[in-house]
């Protein structure tokens, strides 16, 4: 597929050209999930893509428990919808799970009957559904004899979210809180794997269309014969077109995306970077480093024509400025772009949002 359609879709399909919902539950929903280990900029990736949202509508959403934000796939922290919560959870943390429980075993001395000590420990302080912070959690852990230094009891955590057990919760001033899953989620019937699959093919490529079977086992963490058989599952209400050898997958519903140069400010970790196996439609291969370092930390950009322009971040001080780095000479009418792309993060966040 050519990289110039290819964009072109994917920015409507993920809702950057337009917004997707009304509501930040329904964004979440409609993208499958929002990679969220920096809280903030998942935020602000739910209220790019929900019409006339405010970062107090997005938090709303998670103090309700519509967006839950746990370790769906990958073992990477996530926003998901809650009634996707469960069946994702069942479908993909073992494979996480069975990655790591040597290693967390060895390192970390936490062996299967440590763990279901933690978890009473657990269950005790979390079951009437009271959100608590990690750090009081930390401390009901060495209270009962399990020591959470040397980010044990963060694995602790982590391990039961896989387990769906815990997920967190509204967070408490800075910091994060926990609350017990079944006190926190309606429950739900689980599904046999082949219509988790099949549901998750259709999750994935509505939100992030055109996409491939690699793709979809990157962005899911699951192998390449479960991605290809989640997409063969779903193959009726999908489109596909194969080129040079290569299928790739939309959403069944027919669009006719308009082309527009207008400038988009996408937070860091945003899903159309690294929804991916492969950033180069998006991202120049020789500016790959500016964008995403060699830690894995992945900056704030700025969309242009679909790709990859410049890389922006916020100051830490009061005066509000968005610093922006170009990756490339950017014209007058660019610039203007981005100061309103600038000005809709600064609705968004109800603070004046100024390009330096």
């Amino acid at each position: 597929m050519a990289a110039a359609a290819l964009t072109l879709h994917r920015l409507h399909r993920h809702g950057i050209a337009r917004p997707l919902a009304d509501t930040p539950a329904d964004a979440v929903r409609r993208m499958g999930a929002f990679q969220a280990q920096d809280y903030h900029a998942s935020l602000w990736a739910v209220g790019l893509r929900t019409a006339g949202a405010t970062v107090e509508d997005v938090e709303g959403a998670i103090a309700r428990g519509a967006i839950v934000r746990t370790w769906p796939m990958r073992g990477t922290l996530h926003l998901v919808a809650a009634e996707d919560v469960r069946w994702m959870l069942a479908l993909m943390a073992p494979r996480v799970q069975a990655a790591n429980a040597a290693r967390i075993a060895r390192d970390h001395g936490l062996d299967a009957a440590t763990l279901a000590r933690a978890r009473r420990a657990l269950e005790k302080a979390l079951a009437g559904g009271t959100p608590i912070t990690r750090a009081a959690l930390y401390a009901r852990l060495d209270a009962a004899g399990i020591d959470s230094g040397g980010q044990r009891g963060l694995h602790v955590l982590n391990w039961l979210a896989h387990e769906s057990l815990v997920c967190q919760g509204p967070r408490d001033g800075r910091q994060p809180t926990f609350v017990w899953l079944d006190a926190w989620v309606p429950p739900a019937s689980p599904l046999a794997r082949d219509e988790a699959l099949h549901r998750l093919a259709l999750r994935y490529v509505q939100g992030h269309g055109p996409a491939t079977a690699a793709d979809l086992a990157w962005w899911s963490g699951l192998t390449q014969k479960d991605a290809n058989a989640a997409l063969a599952m779903a193959a009726s209400a999908l489109a596909r077109e194969t080129r040079d050898g290569q299928t790739w997958w939309s959403a069944g519903d027919a669009i006719r995306p308009r082309a527009s140069r207008d400038a988009h400010l996408l937070p860091a970790f945003d899903e159309y970077v690294i929804g991916y196996r492969h950033r180069d439609p998006v991202l120049p291969p020789q500016h790959t480093r500016r964008v995403i370092g060699v830690n894995g930390l992945v900056s704030p950009s700025v969309v242009i024509d679909g790709r990859i322009a410049a890389t922006w971040k916020r100051t830490a001080d009061t005066r509000g400025e968005a610093v922006v780095a170009p990756l490339r000479p950017l014209t007058d009418a660019e610039h203007e772009g981005i100061r309103a792309a600038a000005a809709r993060l600064a609705r968004f966040l109800g603070a004046p949002v100024r390009v330096a």
